[in-house]
């Protein structure tokens, strides 16, 4: 091996060994994966990304001018989980209208105490065949 290639064996071990360093203890509070509600379940107390969408057939409770930072409602993931989730903060913008939705936070007893939502909205740009021959006709004319 060449000298240069030795060099930056060793800069390339001594870097990953600086970052793992620099992990959080248990590794699992800044890394955390999407989990089901069975799982966040499972975690209780634990940081964690739980994909769901709204259950629409449950209600929605907010109300701005009695409590502006609390939202209450019912998720329901791929699987068919359903949990309460309390969301204490201002309610998004469309919740009823995302597709999916990305919430940071953890399980406390039966509801799962969100920090942060991610509203994932359906793509405007999918292949509707009336969208696209109405896109055509207004290009032809």
């Amino acid at each position: 091996m060449k000298k240069t290639q030795i060099v930056l064996l060793v800069l390339i071990i001594a870097a990953i060994a600086a970052l793992i360093s620099l992990m959080p203890k248990g590794g699992t509070d800044l890394m955390s994966s999407y989990e089901t509600i069975a799982s966040a379940k499972e975690k209780q107390g634990k940081f964690v990304h739980v994909v769901a969408r709204l259950d629409k057939t449950k209600p929605v409770e907010y109300d701005a001018v009695k409590n502006p930072n609390y939202l209450s409602f019912t998720a329901v993931d791929s699987l068919g989980g359903t949990v309460k989730v309390v969301y204490k903060n201002a309610k998004p913008d469309n919740l009823e209208h995302s597709d999916r939705l990305v919430m940071k936070g953890k399980m406390q007893g039966d509801q799962f105490e969100c920090n942060e939502i991610l509203m994932k909205c359906p793509s405007k740009y999918t292949d509707d065949p009336k969208r696209i021959q109405q896109s055509l006709n207004n290009n032809t004319n």
